[in-house]
């Protein structure tokens, strides 16, 4: 299991929370944040993103961000397991048994895949902020802006729609938090 941890993401992440854990009272756990990057890595596989990179370095670099503001183990898993229930084969069922009902649980309230149809990026920040769920509009937010870093390699209309709805929805909801 130790073999994957050889990548900079991963290493990047890794001496940032250790650096955290050197600096706060609460400690993050870094053998279940490992288990959540093996499982990441596992499950996201070969998948690839417009870039050409590793899908798996996408949920890192979001952990990364939500690291600067939220020192919960709990929180860094979910931001790192994120996209896993609605791209990959990786089930609730199966976070629950390896990670816990809380983090299966947030997870799933990540899921843009709701009664079989696709919510919308707003409907899903309208559910959270009225559920008082700060920590995943968080982990949401940081999702969008380091995939905005790469939306110039989007079709023109895919760009000018992800563009707008980063506008309308993501900058407000970065004014809140």
């Amino acid at each position: 299991m130790l073999a994957f941890l050889n990548c900079e993401h991963i290493n990047k992440l890794l001496d940032k929370l250790d650096l955290i854990n050197h600096s706060v009272d609460k400690r993050i756990n870094l053998d279940k944040v490992k288990k959540a990057i093996f499982y990441v890595k596992k499950y996201h596989g070969n998948q690839k993103r417009d870039t050409g990179e590793p899908y798996y370095m996408h949920p890192l670099e979001v952990a990364l961000m939500v690291a600067d503001y939220s020192f919960k183990t709990d929180t860094i898993i979910t931001a790192i397991l994120h996209d896993t229930i609605e791209d990959t084969t990786l089930t609730k069922e199966k976070i629950v048994k390896v990670f816990g009902r809380k983090i299966a649980e947030q997870i799933s309230d990540l899921t843009r895949i709701k009664d079989n149809k696709k919510i919308s990026s707003r409907e899903m920040i309208q559910t959270l902020y009225n559920r008082n769920k700060t920590e995943l509009l968080l982990i949401k937010l940081f999702d969008r802006f380091h995939n905005i870093q790469t939306v110039s390699i989007k079709p023109y209309e895919k760009r000018q729609k992800i563009i707008l709805e980063t506008q309308q929805e993501f900058i407000p909801l970065a004014e809140y938090l």
